[in-house]
């Protein structure tokens, strides 16, 4: 696996969940209590996420760490 290819696997993973759920990224920013422009990095695959963000994530999306990262 290159380099920033976890980030691009998580960031469609974020996207995907998201999706799902049938939120915007504005909503999701919101329940994650992060910045919208900091989602649409994370599903580019452009940002490198914290663990304390990845959880933010998670439960704003209600959903377990693990199903973040099957892919």
């Amino acid at each position: 696996m290159k380099n920033n290819d976890i980030e691009k696997h998580f960031g469609a993973a974020i996207r995907s969940w998201r999706n799902r759920r049938g939120i915007s990224q504005h909503e999701l920013a919101r329940r994650a209590q992060l910045q919208r422009t900091y989602i649409s990095d994370i599903e580019r695959g452009a940002r490198n996420t914290s663990l304390r963000s990845i959880k933010k994530l998670a439960d704003a999306l209600k959903v377990s760490l693990q199903m973040l990262f099957r892919f």
